[in-house]
């Protein structure tokens, strides 16, 4: 790789606020990349619904090889136009059944779709799983691209973008302040006589951009702790990542994207990347992926909904053969 083409980050600072964060600390570190799963962690191509019924054994199974985080979709409804229920489970309720069923996982949303949530429940529900976690809990944001979704919720499609921007607002304040304040466009009013319960186990509780939300670069590096990307776009262009470390004027903030993956059964297969996809054996990923991280890269979650292996023997020979290399 030319010398160009790679993110200078040994002269980003570290953000204060999330030295102390468990779960931020180990996913994300300047020069190092890390890897997650999005649940249910396993193949299910010929069919939008994935069988659940060996889910315990499958994330234990992650925790124990090493898999950095596991990542969980919020899909409320089945949409035939989409063909696909992500792990079935509401993902703040999943997650909790993940905090108990694990111990060193991370546990991340990518994302909830903020438009469709209450942004005071929602904040509820995070500062809940910081707690029962000790701090092994990411907030992944999105802003919804099923058009279906909305008029059941009865919420305006086209009011998304605002409606993101005005949920984050409060949820920082409620997460973040005491009795706060803040006057909202499109939901309540706090007046300052209101405190929230529990606070946060660590400082602060990460929050992501997952997509663009309708969000331009400067404000998701402003409002939020990270940008996770999908697309052709989002995968190792310099171009984005010379914006977004300068949009967090020189502050690590991570990015990084998600893909569909197949981990294919000989370890020689060339690495065959065709639109949202990632194919290739586990020696030529780690040549890939190192190029990745030198670029500038933080996070990849992989997505094998497409995968027609068994998912154990992938989790096996992910966790001995890839995951020590980029320790």
């Amino acid at each position: 790789m030319n010398k160009e083409n790679r993110i200078d980050t040994t002269m980003l600072s570290y953000p204060k606020t999330l030295v102390q964060h468990y779960g931020y600390n180990k996913l994300f570190q300047p020069n190092k990349l890390t890897f997650g799963l999005i649940a249910p962690m396993k193949g299910y191509p010929q069919s939008p619904f994935p069988d659940m019924s060996d889910k315990e054994i499958l994330v234990k199974k992650a925790d124990e090889v090493g898999i950095d985080a596991i990542w969980l979709r919020d899909v409320p409804f089945y949409d035939p136009n989409f063909g696909d229920t992500g792990q079935m489970y509401d993902a703040m309720v999943y997650a909790g059944w993940l905090a108990a069923m694990t111990k060193d996982i991370v546990i991340g949303t990518s994302g909830i779709v903020l438009p469709l949530r209450n942004p005071i429940l929602l904040a509820k529900q995070a500062l809940s799983l910081d707690n029962l976690t000790k701090g092994r809990f990411i907030l992944g944001l999105a802003g919804g691209d099923r058009l279906a979704e909305y008029p059941a919720f009865g919420v305006n499609f086209y009011s998304r973008v605002e409606r993101f921007q005005d949920e984050v607002n409060i949820i920082h304040k409620v997460i973040e302040e005491n009795y706060p304040s803040y006057q909202s466009t499109f939901y309540g009013n706090l007046s300052g006589d209101l405190d929230m319960y529990p606070k946060s186990f660590s400082p602060k509780i990460p929050i992501l951009n997952i997509g663009r939300a309708g969000q331009n670069i400067e404000w998701i590096a402003k409002n939020t702790d990270g940008w996770i990307w999908h697309g052709l776009q989002a995968r190792g262009s310099s171009h984005i990542l010379e914006q977004w470390r300068q949009a967090n004027n020189h502050v690590f903030s991570p990015y990084g994207y998600g893909s569909f993956f197949e981990l294919a059964e000989n370890p020689d297969t060339p690495v065959q990347v065709n639109g949202g996809f990632t194919y290739g054996g586990r020696n030529s990923l780690i040549e890939y992926w190192e190029s990745q991280r030198v670029l500038g890269i933080s996070h990849i979650l992989l997505n094998l909904k497409s995968s027609q292996r068994n998912p154990l023997d992938v989790l096996e020979e992910f966790g001995k053969y890839i995951v020590p290399v980029f320790k």
